[in-house]
């Protein structure tokens, strides 16, 4: 099994994977044709990103290409039509960096509210200005408005009741019972969350439903001066929208994320917001924390072993939720060399396209049963032809509800 690690992993990463019988290249940095080319050369079954986009080219690249990880939260850098076409497992690692991203969160919140970067930029010119650093309005007490409840925005929460903050929450998943168990206020929608917040953060994932969800509406509806922080994915914002907020409204913004960032880990960076002395930035550092790279990195080694192991594929997300089977056959059979390839040939006889099949032995593996799903109704004598052979016990099909 040939590996490639197109990104920086933790150190042990690579050595657990040969421990699990892995052919392991790592080569950071690659991208683009780069990328594509030394897909070509290597074939991997397995490769392991990051940050790296991965387009249909690269997925076309490598034949025997059948799993791709993303050692991440999100797969919005993964082109998950091409895979799903050509059969290729997509998976990330939800949740293992949560942690270090709502450290950074709450890292802003508190700057924006107490001018940290500012305070330490005035020492360094060899200034003192207490009085102008002085009468922060505090975070005791003052609602903040989270947009996105998944593993993320449930660790701001805690952390944000821990500084005594009432929380305002949307999320499209987010219902009664959830607030109630958070503790929580539950919303409508982003407008409603933010209209009487002191302080806004954003933990949605990037998809078609939420490009620019957070736009000139839900700036409009910010109180003035309003705390905006997105450490959740640069494209969910409109970045105009805000800044119109931040010239109009005066509202104060910390981003780790950026709807342009720069390619690479170093580089120049010339978006204009960044000489906007009301927008405090990191170089998307969230979950650049050396516990969340441990545990990313031990959900890479674990979902490899799954692939390689033949068991169900971990955090898969491109998989059909719904297939196009309509119709359940089941077949109790002997265990036996070709039972089910018989099965199999007359089902391609009557022209039904198996969708998904199971098969369970019994103990002492004298006997099976197959559980196949289809396109279409099966025809009686389609039935009657799988029954007549001898070594099956017996079949029935039913409509799938």
């Amino acid at each position: 099994m040939r590996v490639l690690i197109a990104d920086k992993l933790s150190p042990f990463v690579a050595g657990r994977l040969q421990d699990l019988g892995a052919q392991v290249t790592q080569e950071t940095g690659l991208s683009g044709q780069a990328l594509t080319a030394r897909l070509g050369e290597l074939d991997p079954e397995v490769l392991v990103v990051r940050s790296t986009e991965v387009s249909a080219a690269d997925i076309a690249a490598a034949q025997g290409l059948a799993l791709v990880i993303r050692a991440g939260a999100g797969v919005n850098t993964i082109d998950l039509d091409a895979a799903s076409a050509r059969g290729v497992y997509v998976t990330n690692c939800p949740g293992k960096n949560a942690a270090a991203v709502a450290e950074l969160t709450l890292a802003h919140l508190l700057n924006l509210d107490r001018r940290i970067a500012d305070n330490v930029r005035a020492l360094r010119e060899h200034r003192w200005a207490k009085k102008a650093f002085g009468g922060a309005p505090g975070l005791n007490g003052r609602t903040l408005a989270v947009l996105g409840t998944g593993t993320i925005g449930r660790e701001v929460i805690a952390r944000a009741k821990a500084f005594g903050m009432r929380i305002v929450a949307w999320s499209r998943s987010l219902d009664a019972d959830d607030a109630e168990e958070l503790g929580v206020e539950r919303v409508d929608s982003p407008e409603d969350a933010v209209r009487h917040a002191q302080a806004v953060t954003v933990h949605l994932a990037l998809t078609p439903e939420t490009r620019h969800r957070v736009d000139a509406s839900v700036f409009g509806a910010m109180r003035p001066g309003t705390y905006f922080i997105n450490t959740s994915r640069g494209e969910v914002v409109d970045t105009q929208a805000m800044l119109d907020a931040v010239r109009d409204k005066g509202i104060l913004v910390g981003l780790d994320v950026f709807e342009d960032e720069p390619p690479g880990a170093d580089g120049t960076f010339e978006l204009p917001l960044a000489d906007d002395p009301n927008v405090y930035g990191t170089h998307h550092i969230g979950a650049s924390t050396q516990e969340a790279e441990e545990a990313v990195g031990r959900e890479v080694v674990r979902i490899v072993s799954a692939y390689k192991r033949g068991r169900r594929i971990p955090n898969c997300v491109n998989l059909a939720e719904h297939s196009p089977a309509t119709h359940r056959i089941i077949v109790r059979h002997a265990d036996r060399v070709g039972v089910l390839a018989g099965v199999l040939d007359v089902l391609r006889e009557a022209g039904h396209n198996v969708q998904e099949m199971q098969n369970i032995v019994f103990s002492g593996a004298e006997a099976a049963c197959a559980r196949i799903e289809v396109v279409g109704e099966p025809a009686p004598e389609t039935l009657r032809a799988i029954a007549s052979r001898a070594e099956v016990f017996a079949v029935s099909a039913s409509p799938i509800e």
